[in-house]
């Protein structure tokens, strides 16, 4: 009897004392929402955000930098489908539906959608009621959040290498698409579990596009003052340089294009551990 009072005596303090804290239980690796979208935890780190200037076909804009991403956050493992944006928006603004393409599967990627749709999408996700209260606040991913995670831990142009060879493997472009997008997460995912972090369709962040500037940063959000926003990713049509996980572009917020989606980013807060 001794012994058990002792031992209960003992785990109750490791709980409360210095050993586990319930409190500080991480949160869940993966999730799945409420309408079925799949999101991966991408823990926190530092990378070199940029290209060398050895890289082949690289741009000026690409200059390397240092950069921390101090806290973990979750990324969506697919580009938001037409089916997922229909549920939410109540209308699917795509080119390439099922009919056009003699594919009724409903996860093709969406397109069509601008910089402000998006971030309506992320809002009004969040606004759905199993999302509120979950406590889950969806967003575009900042420009560092993006090509942290699509390199996942890589240093190479590609995810997976500095040549393009392998790139059919993992990407939807010019080569292999044949004129159009593809249902999300046929290709080899990366080494975190993301599909289709080069090419099908470009990704929209939320970072104003400009000059990264020089020396190291922790959580760069962009410039505060200019007109476009940064894509990311390549898409359906692009050759293979404009695939390279460095690669940067810039658009008006309001254009719409085929070759343009999304992918939702997820602060963990909140979110019951």
């Amino acid at each position: 009897m001794v012994q058990a009072i002792f031992r209960c005596i003992l785990v109750v303090s490791l709980l409360i004392g210095g050993g586990a804290d319930l409190c500080d239980a991480q949160p869940p690796k993966e999730l799945t929402n409420s309408i079925g979208m799949k999101l991966v935890l991408i823990p926190k780190g530092t990378f070199t955000m940029g290209s060398p200037e050895t890289e082949k076909s690289r741009h000026e804009n690409e200059t390397q930098r240092e950069v921390t991403i101090s806290k973990d956050y979750y990324l969506g493992v697919y580009e938001v489908t037409q089916a997922k944006y229909e549920k939410v928006m109540g209308k699917n603004p795509s080119h390439f539906q099922g009919a056009i393409v003699g594919n009724e599967n409903a996860d093709l990627p969406v397109e069509n959608v601008s910089w402000d749709d998006a971030v309506v999408f992320c809002k009004k996700l969040s606004d759905l009621p199993e999302e509120m209260k979950a406590g889950r606040v969806y967003r575009l991913p900042t420009e560092a959040e993006w090509e942290y995670a699509c390199r996942a831990g890589s240093k190479t142009a590609y995810l997976f290498d500095d040549e393009e060879g392998l790139l059919p493997e993992y990407g939807w472009f010019s080569s292999n698409s044949s004129d159009r997008t593809h249902t999300v997460g046929l290709l080899d995912p990366n080494a975190w579990g993301l599909y289709d972090m080069h090419g099908n369709v470009w990704e929209w962040c939320s970072d104003r596009h400009g000059k990264y500037p020089r020396g190291a940063v922790s959580d760069p959000t962009g410039p505060k003052d200019g007109t476009d926003r940064v894509i990311r990713g390549g898409y359906w049509n692009a050759d293979a340089s404009g695939c390279r996980s460095a690669y940067r572009y810039g658009s008006i917020p309001s254009y719409r294009y085929d070759g343009r989606g999304l992918r939702v980013a997820l602060s963990p807060s909140g979110i019951p551990k």
